[in-house]
């Protein structure tokens, strides 16, 4: 795997050259057909760049000095945990707890299982239960463990303005054998904590890995109901509370659109608000910035 030295040399040559590229989605899709013959609730994902862009805390966030970032286009996205919460005083797990995905050892320290992950475009999927599998109630949060992203993004080198597409490990720790990004395969074989990236630009991979703990992961009830560093449990409050009577007679579509907003960040040496890798600017955070579940 080539360096970020590398990706410097590669970017300096590509100046002079004048190129039209369209790069293509990870086409990577595990989402099997689900058939349940009663009521059920579906969550599906939606990628929302209007959406406020919060911090941690589930505040609007301001970008720090020296930092820029940009909204990237999504393509796909991964989730390794899925629970509904009745209030902001349910601790994480306490609540109705739909999906927890596979995980391995298979690196040294448990970890997330690539392999198996659900990767999703919008609209798609996510999760599907019979609604009676949930207690009777209302719920007023989601929580979202997200662990995987693909999208595309812009970058400047020498005077010209290109795009890649960049493959995001936000998991809290993810055992990969191998990841396409969008048309080239990256083998690891290895665990990945949180901030592992991929980016592929002409036929060129390059890797790099953000600082820990500097993952966006926003949770509005985090006084009374804190999610561990480094899990990547976003946490979102419904539109309007979801209530289940436990007499349903048609589906639930939980919707959990997730904000997009300028959720690409990086350290700008040169400030002009274009992302140069080429000249060392460092990636610092690729987190969701903010999730509003709505259900119809």
């Amino acid at each position: 795997m080539e360096s970020i030295n590398s990706f410097r040399n590669f970017l300096i040559f590509f100046g002079a050259i004048t190129v039209f590229s369209v790069i293509y989605g990870c086409k990577k899709d595990n989402e099997s057909p689900i058939v349940i013959n009663e009521p059920s609730i579906i969550f599906r994902f939606a990628f929302d760049e209007s959406q406020p862009r919060l911090d941690n805390l589930g505040n609007p966030s301001s970008m720090p000095a020296g930092h820029a970032a940009q909204t990237p286009s999504f393509n796909s996205i991964s989730a390794n945990y899925l629970e509904l919460t009745p209030s902001a005083l349910t601790a994480l797990g306490m609540g109705e707890i739909l999906y927890n995905g596979p995980q391995t050892n298979a690196g040294g320290d448990a970890a997330i299982d690539f392999d198996q992950a659900r990767i999703l475009s919008e609209g798609q999927n996510f999760v599907k239960r019979p609604i009676s599998d949930l207690a009777p109630g209302t719920y007023t949060y989601a929580r979202v463990s997200l662990s995987y992203q693909n999208f595309n993004i812009d970058y400047r080198t020498s005077g010209l303005d290109l795009t890649g597409t960049l493959a995001s490990f936000v998991g809290f720790n993810n055992y990969i054998n191998s990841y396409t990004i969008s048309n080239e395969t990256v083998e690891v074989n290895a665990n990945k904590l949180q901030g592992y990236w991929g980016f592929e630009t002409f036929g060129n991979v390059f890797t790099g890995q953000a600082p820990a703990g500097a993952t966006t992961v926003v949770n509005p009830i985090w006084a009374t109901s804190p999610v561990p560093a480094g899990s990547c449990v976003v946490t979102g409050e419904f539109t309007s509370p979801l209530v289940i009577t436990g007499n349903e007679t048609s589906d639930i579509i939980v919707t959990l659109s997730l904000s997009t907003n300028q959720s690409f960040e990086w350290v700008e040496n040169t400030v002009d608000g274009k992302y140069e890798p080429g000249i060392g600017e460092q990636v610092v955070d690729m987190g969701i910035r903010g999730m509003i579940p709505s259900a119809q």
